[in-house]
């Protein structure tokens, strides 16, 4: 029975005294380049490269190793190509700083791609000036965290995304700092992933974007500044979880676009000063509770195709509209909803409004058609109209109303 352990520890040792560790420095050698090293490396080495710059582009990275940097020694793709391809399992990259990738109009040139690979680690690189920065496809329990991706970007076309995924599956996208791309993470076709502690804020487009990605958590990140906001479309069972959606403004800005998705839930969030916190088109069975609205131009638009949508227990506060629809159809549900224009009683002091609250305004409902009437916000005729409506509702859907309204604010 003792020899079983001995067996196991001697193949162990046997396996890793064949590891080296390959120095890779410009001046000194041995290997004065990063390429020389992948050539020569094995299964299990570690490389490690010391300060200083390399100009290399097309590093192929065939075999599980470990690539350290030593103060930061920066390769840079002199705007040439693709800096470095990951092929290979069981791969970490670290310390690293990824600069001057390529650009196209028609190829995603990358800093650093992976490519039909497991279990890979991108750990505390910086990425300066790329297209895309890391771009995944067809890759499985991979970690991409603690990077710091900053670029260039002034418009969408001649752009692309900080993290991009791409079919692939278990991800973890955590603790990453990322600006000046189009969409500072993007995933299209990703399931079972989690992207946590990020913060993405000024790209030209979205903080992060979700295109038929299904079963996927997003908690704990901060979106600020961003173009238009965040986006998830075309996809089921997204769960959005303790995240900072703030200060995205514009025409065509949100919070959230939520967007033909299902089955999903918003919980715990706070949408502050933006345009738009939520906008919902097409979506359904969405569960929006203990959520923080404060001082946006709409707090929540929802259109009249969506369906089976429970919004409970959240906090609206600050707002210039609570709600805003697109119709007379209501099939939807708002219950037990802090709401500080609520103007209600409460005769038997149970906290709970006794009569129900109205969130959609007649001044909403006609801003809605007719975006030019909002020169007039704010001025005596526009309240007018709004308090005959709350007394004689005519225009704003009836349907549409929290029957339990709470007198005070939920404790989020």
């Amino acid at each position: 029975m003792m020899r079983i352990p001995f067996l196991i520890l001697l193949f162990v040792n046997a396996l890793t005294s064949q590891a080296r560790v390959l120095l890779v420095d410009a001046r000194k050698g041995p290997f004065t380049t990063l390429t020389q090293a992948l050539e020569r490396a094995a299964s299990g080495d570690t490389i490690l490269v010391n300060t200083g710059e390399y100009c290399e582009i097309n590093l192929q990275v065939r075999v599980p190793v470990v690539i350290l940097g030593q103060n930061f020694p920066v390769l840079d793709g002199e705007g040439k190509g693709e800096i470095m391809t990951i092929q290979s399992d069981r791969v970490v990259v670290e310390g690293l700083v990824f600069r001057n990738s390529g650009r196209s109009s028609y190829n995603d040139v990358a800093a650093l791609r992976l490519v039909d690979c497991r279990n890979v680690t991108i750990r505390n690189n910086q990425f300066e000036k790329n297209f895309f920065a890391v771009y995944a496809q067809h890759v499985t329990a991979c970690r991409i965290e603690g990077n710091r991706i900053e670029s260039d970007a002034r418009d969408e076309i001649n752009s692309a995304n900080g993290i991009h995924c791409w079919k692939s599956d278990s991800l973890h996208i955590a603790s990453n700092r990322v600006t000046g791309h189009r969409d500072g993470i993007y995933f299209e076709f990703v399931t079972h992933s989690l992207v946590e502690s990020n913060l993405s804020y000024q790209n030209v487009r979205y903080g992060i974007h979700f295109m038929f990605s299904n079963d996927d958590v997003y908690r704990s990140n901060q979106f600020s500044d961003n173009g238009a906001g965040v986006a998830v479309m075309y996809s089921s069972r997204i769960h959005m979880l303790d995240n900072t959606f703030s200060d995205n403004w514009g025409s065509a800005a949100y919070g959230i676009l939520l967007k033909d998705i299902s089955d999903g839930r918003v919980e715990g969030n706070r949408f502050l000063r933006n345009s738009v916190g939520i906008l919902m088109e097409g979506s359904s069975r969405l569960r929006m509770q203990r959520n923080l609205f404060r001082s946006n131009g709409w707090a929540l638009k929802i259109q009249a195709n969506c369906a089976d949508n429970m919004i409970t227990g959240n906090n609206f506060q600050s707002n210039s509209f609570d709600v805003a629809t697109n119709g007379d159809l209501v099939l939807s549900r708002f219950d037990r909803n802090y709401w500080d224009k609520y103007e209600g009683y409460d005769l038997n002091r149970n906290g709970v409004g006794d009569v129900p609250y109205r969130p959609v305004s007649l001044f909403a409902m006609i801003s809605e058609r007719n975006a030019s009437v909002m020169m007039l916000y704010r001025s005596f005729m526009a309240t007018l109209l709004d308090r005959i409506e709350k007394i004689l509702p005519a225009l704003t859907p009836a349907d549409m109303k929290d029957d339990y309204p709470l007198m005070r604010p939920v404790q989020l």
